[in-house]
């Protein structure tokens, strides 16, 4: 049985609980989103409905697609007609059997003519029909967005329709294509679903440019080509989010908040892409060496229109672009560290220079350098070893530094040197705390009496 207040309704009879509304109440979920299907007049419906809960109307969607939202409290109630002359009719048209159930509130009763139920207890992601992908093919990567979800096995026959109808995907606005994607990246085993994405051609479908990486072989420093390898990459990168450990509790919090924000699925979808660019700048040496100079910035500027394309804000265009186009510096460190010539100094310019996102960048280099496969392994212990220090560092030294009031302000460069505003500005108040952040200057007077001793030596005082 349903645990459902149905008392909420004003009439009952011809109203229906239908999709994902149900689907997540047999599960045992309660959401706060319902879908209700409406035999007779929807307005009036959500009129009253908006009424007795004390909510208000809003109609959303195109003329012909037009459903009314009532928003009361944490709830939202979607209304729309039924379509077709009975509720089994509309159950018909919709996308996988698991949202084709209906609960009707006059009975107290589940109509599943689809298998739904079943379905729902074997854990199988079903079509409808074989035409509900041409309808509308976003439901090509809605089938892994809720396998992904719920855990559930996209079944055979489904999954041969969307082999042979991948293609369609390109005809789906970006932004719905976005939205979807990124909601498989929401969850904790999505690997295992772009992988199925991969064996069915939808992904390649969505980014034409992973396919080209296949038979991109690398270097010896790498046991796959680079599309094996990106895979790879972001299983490790996944699995590395899902269970890391940390020897502080507070670090391990400060890393849940970074994530937390938004940033978990950005960063996967950095990794996904973020050897885009080797097979446009791979080159061979005179000794036989693979190389892909210049390959970091090649595929941070093509991805940039994939995320046009995809519609993707600015701010998550911006993330994806700066772990990308930055994600060799912590393998750059590493190389010092291991040539013994890291300085202190190097760490804080690169916590500087990568600011609030540092974490991602290390998170990334950690999938990036398991990727590489086992020619890579004889270091594999040594790098993990000095990316965990790192991300020590950073929450445990660097950011309660950077916390603290700036030393001195543009106006002290005005009121005390008789400066004037310019770019020398910005360059002084960098330079000031980049010696702050190294522990070389401590208080206001030893920042005053640096800027002084900087503008004798270069000549402007």
């Amino acid at each position: 049985m349903l645990q459902f207040n149905s008392n909420i309704f004003p009439e009952k009879k011809g109203v229906y609980i239908v999709g994902g509304s149900v689907r997540d109440l047999i599960l045992g979920r309660q959401p706060t989103d319902y879908d209700i299907a409406v035999l007779e007049n929807p307005e009036k419906f959500a009129e009253k409905l908006a009424n007795k809960t004390n909510g208000h109307r809003v109609k959303i969607g195109k003329p012909g697609q037009m459903i009314i939202r009532v928003i009361s409290g944490k709830n939202i109630f979607d209304i729309s007609p039924v379509c077709g002359a009975s509720i089994e009719e509309d159950l018909h048209q919709r996308d996988f059997t698991m949202n084709a159930m209906a609960y009707d509130l006059a009975s107290g009763k589940i109509i599943d003519c689809l298998g739904g139920f079943q379905d729902l207890c074997a854990q199988k992601v079903r079509m409808v029909s074989k035409k509900v992908f041409r309808k509308d093919p976003i439901r090509l990567i809605r089938a892994f967005r809720m396998g992904a979800h719920l855990d559930f096995e996209i079944e055979p026959q489904t999954l041969a329709v969307i082999k042979n109808e991948a293609n369609l995907i390109q005809k789906s606005a970006g932004e719905r294509i976005r939205e979807e994607f990124l909601h498989i990246l929401r969850t904790s085993k999505s690997h295992a679903y772009l992988s199925g994405m991969a064996a069915s051609g939808l992904l390649f479908a969505l980014f034409p440019e992973l396919e080209r990486l296949k038979g991109c072989f690398q270097n010896r420093c790498h046991d796959y080509d680079v599309y094996t390898h990106t895979m790879q990459a972001f299983y490790h990168l996944e699995k590395t989010i899902n269970n890391y450990q940390s020897g502080k509790p507070e670090i391990q919090d400060q890393i849940r908040q970074y994530m937390h924000k938004k940033r978990e699925p950005l960063l996967k979808c950095a990794i996904l892409l973020h050897d885009i660019g080797k097979t446009d700048t791979h080159s061979v040496g005179n000794s036989g060496d693979v190389h892909f100079f210049g390959h970091a910035r090649k595929s941070a500027d093509m991805t940039k229109n994939i995320t046009r394309r995809l519609k993707f804000s600015t701010r998550e265009r911006g993330y994806i672009d700066f772990i990308i186009r930055r994600h060799m510096q912590p393998l750059f460190l590493f190389s010092a560290y291991q040539n013994k010539i890291l300085t202190q100094r190097g760490i804080t310019r690169f916590f500087i220079k990568c600011g609030e996102d540092t974490p991602g960048i290390l998170f990334h280099s950690i999938g990036d350098m398991q990727g590489k496969g086992a020619q890579w392994n004889g270091h594999l212990e040594t790098f993990m070893t000095f990316v965990q220090n790192m991300i020590h560092n950073f929450f445990s030294n660097y950011k309660p530094r950077k916390s603290k009031p700036a030393l001195i302000t543009g106006n002290d460069l005005i009121q005390v040197f008789g400066l004037t505003p310019s770019p020398l500005f910005k360059s002084i108040l960098d330079r000031v705390e980049e010696a702050r952040l190294l522990n070389n200057i401590d208080s206001r007077p030893a920042a005053l009496m640096w800027v002084r001793d900087f503008l004798r030596t270069s000549g402007r005082i």
